[in-house]
């Protein structure tokens, strides 16, 4: 399973990605789903999947071919919209050519999610959800915030915390959060997270992190948000109405 978060801030744009791929009782396995495309002055863009990994793969290397058949980086496009176009078009593609050339496997879900960022020159910072379907919807003021995967554990504190004009660090922190939230109830979500900021007009990754297991931020923060809820939980007032 997958867990990703993608957000719009006044600062720029933050996306977080887990890394497991698959969970059993004697195997996991992990793989990067960020993808990251950056020119120099042009601009950047950050897609991150969901989904069958066999499709969200072809879907980036399809994309990245039709830059070189093109002769221009995706970064080249005009807007992040016509980005999106062309992810949804290689992804509606790639499902439905699959699912023809192996009618043997129609028990398999070849099906796959992408959130594309980032931002051209000439334009501000957008972002997108692309459907299995091909097509998408992009954030707004009034959503701020887009996740695909196991996403139900960790929208509450997202919900309540992440709007337009909060600070970068804040939305990361809050992105951690709601990773050890899905982490913490769902075992096919889990480390290492990538984390990446891309500040507006700086037309390029500002900053990228990897937290594994080993990282002393992230497991303090789990046991202060840990304990803290914990507190608070305690300082609530019993029902009146069991006395």
């Amino acid at each position: 399973m997958t867990y990703c978060v993608g957000m719009v801030l006044d600062e720029g744009l933050v996306f977080a990605s887990d890394s497991r791929t698959n969970a059993g009782v004697d195997h996991v396995s992990t793989f990067c789903k960020m993808t990251v495309i950056e020119s120099v002055g042009e601009g950047v863009v950050v897609m991150l999947n969901s989904g069958n990994l066999a499709t969200t793969q072809q879907v980036i290397s399809r994309c990245k071919q039709h830059a070189m058949d093109e002769d221009k980086p995706l970064t080249a496009h005009t807007s992040m919209f016509s980005v999106a176009e062309l992810v949804g078009r290689e992804l509606r593609k790639t499902i439905h050519t699959t699912m023809n050339e192996a009618p043997e496997q129609s028990d398999v879900d070849f099906t796959a999610t992408f959130l594309v960022g980032g931002q051209v020159k000439g334009e501000a910072p957008r972002l997108f959800m692309v459907y299995p379907q091909g097509n998408f919807i992009e954030s707004t003021v009034d959503t701020p915030f887009f996740q695909i995967g196991e996403s139900k554990y960790g929208k509450p504190i997202l919900d309540r915390v992440i709007q337009p004009t909060i600070s970068m660090s804040q939305a990361i922190k809050c992105a951690l959060v709601s990773f050890d939230s899905t982490i913490k109830s769902n075992l096919s979500v889990g480390l290492p997270i990538d984390v990446a900021m891309v500040k507006t007009n700086d037309l390029r990754v500002t900053k990228r992190h990897r937290i594994d297991a080993e990282d002393v931020y992230f497991r303090d923060l789990r046991t202060s948000w840990s304990q803290g809820l914990r507190q608070v939980f305690g300082q609530l007032p019993d029902p009146h109405w069991l006395k």
